[in-house]
């Protein structure tokens, strides 16, 4: 295990980018988004990505700078399309505009379509509530075939986020943010170099057995080698049976068919599509009831008596508080098998030795 501090690490991954085509500002964007999902503890979303994101560079997926284009425009509702550049760069453009349309109407639409990986959807959550407003996320991923829906053992879905954020006054807002699927991608990937292990039976084989070994899912691969999860015989398994499976369809109907990214198919260009709803509670809540009801019940929460082997009983975003607070202190760890891929490619774009040995110091 390597650990980072933060700011090295923003500005590694930074220059990893410079050297694959980035301007300053997106390739710094990027490793901002990036490094602050490792911050927040979703490690499958955050610098795990950079050799991913530089093959698909390379493949054409991702175009680098993209100027996201709005195809329909009505005072309540826009369609973005993101011409497949870089998420970080084209999604808050497409947040922004329907911060701007919820500030107007009370209430907004938001359709974005053709986008690159849109790194952890919590962030985008996360800035419309900095906005004071409440937001719902349905997303999907093009192309990305990994989860067996339930009662199959054949990869149907993506991994399928969904994703809710509700303000609050003066404290961090609420932030709901998961894969329809026992676990994102991300974390079979941070698994198979040497990260925290998966939960029993997130996969499942293709003859029905359920198993958590990495390479049911990305077949044969090198410690510090890329990762296809075209090339293994299995699936990630929707989470919660039945639930699950079903709201990941709905995700691919509404953040794929929806927006025009289109649901998930293996001959499908990658990209992900995301339909938002923006809501100002200062609209609807006239009494201004609304934060101090969110303060009474996330109270009543937190009280409950929690199960042996439990600390205490949380509401979402009480783990990523904890884990950034003290990441932000200690720097960001990650397992040598992910450094060793992260600095290969470095490598591979042009990035100085010298550049290397000053990210660790």
């Amino acid at each position: 295990m390597v650990t980072i501090k933060v700011e090295n690490l923003i500005n590694f991954v930074s220059e990893v980018f410079s050297h694959s085509e980035s301007s300053p500002d997106e390739a710094r964007r990027i490793a901002t988004y990036l490094t602050t999902a490792n911050l927040t503890g979703h490690d499958s979303h955050g610098v795990i990505r950079v050799p991913v994101y530089v093959r698909w560079k390379k493949m054409g997926s991702i175009v680098p700078n993209q100027t996201p284009e709005v195809v329909v425009d009505t005072p309540s509702l826009a369609v973005v399309d993101g011409k497949f550049g870089y998420g970080q760069t084209v999604t808050p453009v497409a947040v922004r505009i329907g911060i701007e349309k919820c500030r107007k109407a009370g209430l907004a639409a938001v359709a974005l379509r053709n986008s690159g990986h849109l790194g952890r959807i919590g962030d985008w959550a996360e800035m419309a509530a900095a906005e004071g407003l409440v937001s719902i996320h349905f997303v999907t991923a093009a192309g990305s075939l990994l989860v067996a829906p339930y009662g199959g053992v054949e990869k149907r879905l993506s991994t399928a986020p969904y994703c809710v954020g509700i303000p609050r006054q003066g404290q961090d807002p609420i932030v709901l943010d998961f894969a329809t699927s026992v676990v994102a991608e991300g974390k079979c990937l941070v698994a198979s170099r040497g990260g925290k292990k998966l939960p029993a039976g997130a996969l499942v084989d293709a003859d029905g057995t359920l198993s958590e070994d990495p390479h049911v899912l990305y077949g044969a691969y090198t410690p510090d080698g890329p990762r296809d999860h075209t090339k293994g015989t299995g699936a990630i398994r929707a989470f919660g049976d039945h639930k699950g499976s079903g709201l990941a369809f709905i995700c691919e109907l509404l953040g794929g068919a929806l927006t025009g990214t289109g649901a998930t198919s293996s001959d499908r260009r990658f990209a992900n599509g995301m339909m938002a709803f923006y809501i100002d509670p200062k609209v609807i809540d006239t009494s201004n009831f609304f934060d101090g009801e969110i303060t009474r019940y996330t109270d009543f929460i937190r009280a409950t008596k929690p199960i042996a082997g439990t600390d205490s009983v949380l509401v979402p975003g009480d783990p990523e508080r904890k884990t950034r607070a003290e990441r932000t202190r200690n720097g960001i760890p990650l397992p040598d098998d992910t450094w060793a891929a992260i600095v290969n490619t470095a490598r591979d774009v042009g990035v100085s030795e010298t550049s290397i040995q000053r990210a660790t110091e």
